[in-house]
């Protein structure tokens, strides 16, 4: 794409964000044809990156194929005040050594993502570190108390008298002072920092820099809806999941949910994705699963390699339709100290093979009829089996969970 027109790279770029601060300057920065140095801020307090993180590093890849530079700071000194966006409570600070290792396994999945000759990383404690207490102040004396309460997370917090630390309140200048330091031109983020990306503007001014335009990214609601993507929600997709878990995990996001994820997920350009929205708005109730399929082929492509998508989907039939088990069925050794007298029950075996919580909900599984070996339903929630019974034989609970049991 490097070498589009400015009409063209803007309607890229604009393409899927929320906030746009401002177009004309943007427009005009574009016009310069000059490589911009497009900012990136990463919070290192979880090492895993979800599909709905990759929304705003999919946006930084389309600068960097228009020729323009990715900047990602590593927030390894602000992690030590640890960002309060979207809180309702201060976040407990990391240690450096758990924002090094968590940065390290974010950059290792993010190369799925980005392209490694436009790519500059920094780390904020280069700059932050060296500040003393002088520069400290000063740097506080650039905003207020009254503007920063403007923020919706420290209003509310303030309204409820929930404690609000001094530190909390640096955040932001920490954060805008990371973009005089890298002379930002754009700095990209989810909705929820637009706060912080501002603070940045009046910093770079008063350094005599020109103030960076700020884009925003939406929150990509996780594939249960309602809630954001979140991996404490459990419903969330992996970047680096197995294909098959991938796509399965697609196949169950609610069909109102597919104009978003087509929008956000595919890295798709604009005219593709508006194609298949008309597709999407058309279909009849049933023809949304091969919609659907098509969506998961492709997030499944883009992380995992042209052709994923497709054996992916031949797997997800072949379990899902054919009733057939699972390629990468994992083996479940039966330990010989859970033996009695030569013996162990069905029960037991869901639990210790991770099929069910507890022996408790193991025999329960069992007589409500959702437990098989290999085709053979189990209906004794008491039953016993010796070791050589089983060996070889696959134990399921329902279509979705299985474990190939050993003797040895």
């Amino acid at each position: 794409m490097a070498g589009a027109d400015v009409a063209e790279q803007l309607r890229l770029l604009r393409a899927g964000t929320v906030d746009c601060i401002t177009e004309d300057e943007l427009r005009d920065r574009l016009a310069a044809r000059r490589p911009l140095r497009v900012k990136l801020g990463l919070d290192p307090s979880r090492p895993d990156i979800h599909i709905g993180h990759a929304v705003v590093l999919r946006k930084l890849r389309q600068f960097q194929e228009l020729g323009h530079t990715a900047v990602l700071i590593v927030g390894d000194f602000t992690a030590l005040v640890g960002d309060p966006s979207g809180r309702s409570a201060a976040r407990p600070a990391l240690s450096k050594a758990e924002a090094d290792a968590n940065a390290a396994t974010y950059f290792e999945q993010a190369q799925h993502i980005l392209l490694p000759d436009r790519l500059e990383i920094r780390h904020n404690s280069e700059w932050l570190g060296e500040m003393g207490i002088d520069d400290v102040l000063r740097l506080a004396a650039r905003s207020t108390v009254a503007r920063m309460l403007e923020r919706d997370d420290f209003a509310r917090r303030y309204e409820a008298g929930s404690p609000i630390s001094v530190m909390e309140l640096l955040y932001p200048l920490l954060q805008g002072w990371d973009s005089v330091m890298v002379r930002a031109d754009v700095e990209v983020g989810g909705a929820d920092q637009l706060f912080n990306l501002l603070a940045a503007r009046g910093l770079q001014e008063h350094e005599g820099q020109p103030a960076q335009v700020v884009m925003t990214m939406p929150l990509l609601v996780g594939i249960g809806g309602g809630d954001k993507m979140s991996k404490s929600l459990d419903n969330y997709v992996g970047v680096t999941e197995p294909s098959a878990e991938q796509f399965g995990k697609l196949m169950r996001i609610r069909d109102e949910l597919m104009p978003e994820y087509f929008e956000l997920t595919t890295g798709w350009h604009p005219d593709r994705v508006a194609e298949v929205l008309g597709e999407v708005e058309r279909a009849a109730p049933a023809d949304r699963a091969r919609l659907k399929r098509l969506l998961a082929r492709t997030v499944v492509d883009l992380y995992h390699g042209d052709g994923a998508g497709g054996r992916a989907e031949a797997e997800f039939d072949r379990v899902h339709k054919e009733h057939e088990a699972p390629s990468d069925v994992p083996d479940y050794v039966i330990p010989p100290e859970e033996l009695r007298q030569g013996r162990i029950e069905v029960a037991r075996l869901l639990a210790l093979a991770g099929l069910a919580a507890s022996n408790r909900e193991g025999r329960r599984k069992i007589g409500e009829g959702g437990v098989y070996l290999d085709d053979e339903r189990v209906t004794d929630p008491s039953l016993e089996v010796a070791p050589e019974e089983v060996d070889g034989r696959l134990l399921r609970l329902g279509r979705r969970s299985w474990a190939r049991i050993r003797a040895r």
